[in-house]
């Protein structure tokens, strides 16, 4: 299936950001990436594909956490961003990793390669998810599993609503059709366990990840963050005059305003966790 170019433009425009606020955006994420090891059962020694890895997450957090002993290879269709995760990973002298330009339904690499596969809020923007499912079991090692996260419904998840349910105030905002390419595409429980099922995967499960992103950042930074990571927030903001700008913006740091902590922002979360294997 033929990319979505419109994707393709928004996140090549976006991936500065994605760098520029790697730092905290691994930490506000920790939680997933964690939840994802837990799942795929990654240890120390194994070989990991990370697909649709944005800047290098959690590619790089796994590179650091299993040392030399494991190697990590992550793609991701967007050049600006697997740049970006090829800047950091020399940055940190990391010799344990890869990266590449690819698609998930179309991975350059060979059959049986990979102890675990996994993709952290990836899987929504696949062009076709089934595709992109059966390509990571093709490269899993039989009996291995891959893990997928993915936003629970967007109510759930200030770290969204709070801003979205502001500006939707002055921007006419259709919800997107049920299976475009969209943040909560796998929202619905058991809409992702579908296709793992659909894809051939072995055992699909699914669970309920709660926890918090912790950000120690202050509202107003966190708006800025939120602004520049969101292609579809700023292309809002961008429809608005400049006094209704200043004012969405006054009302986004009041809504912020209560998940403010001494220790920065703090925002309760859900995503679901989907997982499956490979026949043996």
């Amino acid at each position: 299936m033929q990319p979505d170019q419109d994707v393709i433009k928004r996140w090549t425009g976006s991936a500065p950001f994605w760098e520029k606020h790697r730092n905290i955006i691994r930490l506000m994420f920790a939680p997933v990436t964690q939840a994802l090891v837990e799942d795929a059962q990654i240890s120390s020694q194994d070989s990991v594909l990370d697909v649709a890895m944005g800047p290098g997450e959690p590619a790089l957090s796994l590179a650091a956490l299993f040392g030399p002993g494991g190697k990590i290879v992550g793609v991701d269709p967007i050049p600006e961003m697997v740049a970006a995760a090829r800047r950091e990973a020399d940055r940190l002298r990391l010799k344990n990793v890869q990266f590449d330009v690819a698609f998930a339904d179309h991975l350059p690499l060979a059959a049986d390669t990979f102890d675990a596969v996994v993709s952290r809020f990836g899987v929504m923007f696949f062009p076709s998810p089934v595709d992109g499912v059966r390509e990571m079991l093709r490269v899993l090692k039989p009996g291995s599993k891959l893990a997928l996260a993915v936003w629970h419904f967007a109510e759930r998840n200030p770290f969204h609503h709070a801003l979205s349910r502001v500006v939707d105030r002055y921007v006419d905002s259709p919800p997107p059709a049920a299976d475009a390419a969209d943040a909560f595409r796998f929202a619905p429980p058991g809409k992702l366990r579908e296709v793992l099922i659909q894809a051939g995967a072995m055992a699909p499960s699914e669970r309920l990840l709660r926890f918090t992103i912790q950000a120690p950042i202050s509202v107003e930074e966190f708006w800025t963050l939120r602004r520049e990571m969101s292609d579809k927030l700023a292309e809002k903001m961008a429809t608005l005059s400049k006094e209704q700008a200043a004012k969405v913006k006054t009302e986004m740091l009041e809504a912020l305003g209560e998940y403010s902590t001494d220790g920065g922002m703090s925002f309760p979360a859900e995503v679901l966790i989907v997982s499956g294997g490979k026949r043996r």
